[in-house]
């Protein structure tokens, strides 16, 4: 059996990095959390916890990890379906994984009321679409944006919409890169921007298309979808950009699609637990009916404000 005060004493050091920093927030003596992970190392017989600055955890100690925050996060839920809320706060807290450019775009438009008429805060987690549900899978979130179709045991998932995206530069970059058109000895040379190295919306599809990987092309990574945008607008080099960031600099002339043909179109999936809190099941509620609109929507936020209000 777990000792709780030592699992919180491990759980408290893995999530600030410090023993310091551990002992304030469970306002005890490093000492004291110091010999409590000590406690739970030799009882598991594992080192959990290898002591540098910051702390790093060991595989082992990955593995008690996630089930600390996943137990932690099943209680919450508990709380929430018995209660309404926790203890300490009016407030409702969920954990969403989504990727950068749905955050960017329209995912908190579409929330925005619901959040506050219902008191829901969230804490969104950043991943790639293709990697955003292996936090679910972890327990570390409630729910996540996804582009895997198909549900996780104890778990079920909606599709969304698409997301289109365009293939696009500026027309002095067409013009220095890409003279004659897209193909395979071109991007050999053009300089691309990549939101980072999970970015396999773009990697892949290269690879698929043109048959080169990323160490045969030079690239930018960019891990701000806001960045991204004003990466491609200076010439930095090419990109996929979503309609909804997009279309006011196609509109300026400032970028041009380089082709049609190299549109990729994204379906995104929305993914929960089977065993939802109130506040969650409402949120989920409102993005099956409203996300396709939103996903369609190419226009500023405080024009779509008024299409997806609750």
């Amino acid at each position: 059996m777990l000792n709780h005060k030592h699992c919180a004493a491990f759980l408290a050091v893995a999530e600030t990095g410090s023993f310091d920093l551990a002992a304030v927030q469970l306002c005890i003596t490093a000492s004291a959390v110091t010999l409590r992970v000590q406690s739970l190392e030799k009882l598991l017989g594992h080192l959990l916890i290898v002591r540098e600055r910051p702390c790093r955890i060991t595989q082992a100690g990955q593995s008690l990890l996630h089930y600390l925050q996943h137990s932690r996060l099943l209680e919450q839920n508990l709380l929430q379906n018995l209660t309404g809320k926790t203890e300490k706060s009016q407030f409702y807290r969920i954990n969403i994984a989504t990727n950068a450019d749905t955050l960017a775009t329209w995912l908190l438009p579409l929330f925005k009321n619901i959040l506050i008429e219902h008191k829901i805060v969230v804490h969104f987690q950043l991943d790639d679409q293709s990697q955003t549900h292996h936090l679910l899978e972890a327990g570390l979130v409630n729910a996540c944006l996804t582009t895997e179709p198909n549900a996780m045991k104890g778990c079920v998932a909606h599709s969304l919409g698409q997301m289109h995206y365009r293939f696009v530069a500026t027309p002095q970059y067409i013009a220095q890169w890409f003279p004659h058109g897209v193909n395979r000895d071109a991007l050999r040379d053009a300089p691309a921007l990549i939101f980072n190295e999970k970015d396999h919306m773009h990697t892949g599809y290269i690879q698929q298309k043109f048959g080169l990987n990323p160490t045969q092309y030079p690239h930018h990574f960019i891990p701000s979808s806001s960045a991204f945008v004003d990466a491609i607008v200076m010439g930095l080099g090419y990109g996929w950009l979503p309609d909804y960031q997009l279309n006011p600099h196609l509109d300026s002339g400032k970028l041009i699609e380089i082709s049609d043909e190299l549109a990729i179109d994204l379906q995104l999936y929305w993914h929960h637990w089977k065993q939802q809190s109130e506040p969650l099941s409402i949120l989920t509620e409102h993005i099956k009916i409203h996300a396709n609109h939103a996903m369609n929507l190419a226009q500023n936020l405080t024009d779509e404000d008024s299409h997806i209000e609750h």
